[in-house]
This record gives structure tokens, sequence and C-alpha cells, in this order.
């Protein structure tokens, strides 16, 4: 077993030095860190829990609040936790995930025990009942996900108010005039779930600005439901030609349920989609769709942690920047004699 003694002895600094570069208890030099670290990678040294805990009064546990609510597809928030995971290990870190719908309680009581060092908040709602104590807990934290007020607390997501406007300009852009959002269910609206507001913000947005006519449906997360969502579709807005889709579940059977009616993807329908990039790949007819970035902001989400832990001053706010991939769902609108 690789013994602290010979991590110093290999970056050829002292077996104290290599401490202070573990536990943080005493600055050095980033020449020496550096080297420090070097030695502890080459030579495979894993300091005991244990002892690295009492050394550095720190548990080396992040907490993963995200409550499985009712509307969450939990595939989609099983990508985000993974990529959490993975990139709080290369930190030499765990995580504890906490899915109970606890709100402010369950926070306060991870917070007021030496679990965890510090905590990643998702499916953030605009007005979110725990934000005052995110904002008053003497550890860190960050949110996947916007609130209406973010101040004093550090968000990443998607930009998903430019991933709706995306899509519908790609729309427009192809001559469709006439345009529909299939999105989340409706209890993911009702609670104020962030992510979900801003693409519907995003949608009507573009399509007020493109002069285009649009509605909104939310939809349950069901096969019978998109079928529903398809034929109101048909009997309210006839011309229409374009959709875009914020509901991985229906994604696959709305496309069958508009075909089943008669409208042929993307001879007379253009369908967009914001969702997974494997998911939009592999549907019957590949769908044109704006990527969520599961690992990216997961893996961020992690960074901004570890320099927090650091004592690093870090942006309250990072956006990322929607990436729409063409593919077969989409066409320009044909125009009828």
């Amino acid at each position: 077993m690789v013994k602290i003694t010979d991590v110093a002895r290999h970056a050829g600094v002292s077996p104290s030095t290599v401490s202070y570069a573990l536990s943080g208890k005493r600055p050095i030099s980033e020449e020496t860190r550096q080297r420090v670290e070097a030695s502890i990678r080459r030579l495979g040294y894993r300091p005991h829990a244990g002892a690295r805990a009492l050394a550095s009064n720190r548990s080396n546990v992040l907490a993963l609040v995200v409550p499985l609510r009712a509307g969450i597809h939990v595939p989609v928030v099983m990508q985000f936790a993974v990529s959490v995971v993975t990139a709080a290990r290369r930190h030499d870190h765990d995580v504890l995930l906490l899915t109970q719908e606890e709100g402010e309680e369950g926070l306060r009581r991870v917070a007021d025990t030496a679990l965890v060092d510090a905590l990643i908040v998702m499916d953030v709602q605009l007005h979110d009942p725990r934000l005052p104590l995110l904002r008053a807990l003497d550890r860190p934290s960050v949110l996947i996900g916007f609130p209406s007020r973010p101040a004093g607390l550090t968000c990443i997501d998607l930009d998903f108010k430019a991933a709706g406007e995306l899509c519908v300009e790609r729309l427009a852009g192809l001559g469709h005039r006439v345009v529909a959002l299939v999105g989340s269910p409706p209890e993911v609206y009702v609670r104020g779930t962030a992510f979900a507001q801003r693409v519907v913000e995003g949608f009507t947005t573009a399509a007020d600005r493109d002069g285009l006519v649009s509605s909104v449906h939310p939809c349950e997360a069901s096969p019978a439901a998109a079928r529903r969502v398809a034929e109101r579709l048909l009997r309210e807005q006839p011309a229409l030609t374009g959709v875009v889709v914020h509901n991985e579940p229906v994604l696959e059977p709305l496309i069958d349920a508009f075909e089943q009616l008669g409208l042929r993807v993307p001879v007379d329908l253009s369908v967009t989609a914001i969702c997974p990039d494997e998911l939009a790949g592999n549907v019957r007819v590949p769908v044109t769709s704006v990527a969520l970035p599961s690992t990216e902001v997961g893996t961020r989400a992690v960074e901004l942690l570890m320099r927090k832990l650091g004592g690093t001053d870090v942006p309250e706010a990072t956006l990322l920047a929607p990436r729409l991939t063409e593919r077969a769902s989409t066409a320009p609108r044909t125009l009828t004699p």
C-alpha cells in the first residue's frame, strides 16, 4: 500500500506538505501542489477516508438533491446524476443521492449533520421554497436550474429559453407559419418548474417575434395522452405544419399519432425537440433536436462546487448555449395550391 511518505519522497517534499496539499489547511505554492498531485496520480495513493475527514473537517461527500416528483422523466434525471457522480469521483468525492420530496426540511436535516460538504440541487422551481435556506447555509451549493431571482446563488443549466427560441426559429426558417409546443406534463407547470417555464417563454417569444400562429399544450407522459394532443391540435389548428416537443416519453408516440391521423413527417409536418441526442437519433424518424447536455452540466456543476469548497470565487450564472442538430424530421413547408 502506498503511504504518504512514499508520495513525499517521490515529489521531493516533506510528508506535512503532502498533507497540506490534501487538506488545504495551509497554503502551498501552485507548483508544489501540482507536483504533489502528479505524484499521487503516478503512485496511485489513496488517503484513508477517516483520517482525511479528521484532518480536513470534511466528509468528502456531496449531496445531490433531486426529488423524484410527479412528471419527472427519471431516465433523463439519472443522466445528470451519473455525470455528477463521475465528476465527483475525479475529485475523490462520493455522492449522497437525496430523492425524497422534503423541501427545506430535508435540506436542513442534511446540512445540520457532518454527512456532506456541499450540495447540488436539481428540479429548481421559479419560486423555489428552498432558496432562502440555501442562501443561508454554511455549506456551498450549486443549483442545476435557474429560479426567477438567482441573486446570491450559483446556478448552471442549459439556456432553455434560448433552446425554445432556436426550435421555433428553425421551423420559421423552413417556412412554417403555424406551430405548437407539446410540453411537459401539467403538474410540472403547476409547480413552476424553471426549465419547463423557460422553454414556454422562449417558444412564445420567438413565435410572436416571427409572426407565427402558436399554441402551448402540456401533455401527460403516455402514448394515449400523445394521441389526444395530436387529435386536438389537428382539430383546433388544421393549418399546423410545425411542432416542438419538450417531453421525452411522448416524442415517438406523438409522431406515430400524427402519421396515423394522416400527416407524414416531415412531408406534411416538421418536428423538433429538446431532448437527449441519443433519443432524438434513435426515433423511427430521427428528430431535429436541441441536445440536453447532461454530462457537461453535471461535470461543470461539480467543478463549480469544488472551486467554492476551495475558497475560489465562481460566477453566479452559467448558461450553456443550445446546440441544434438537423435530422430527418424537418423539411421546408409544402405550399398547397
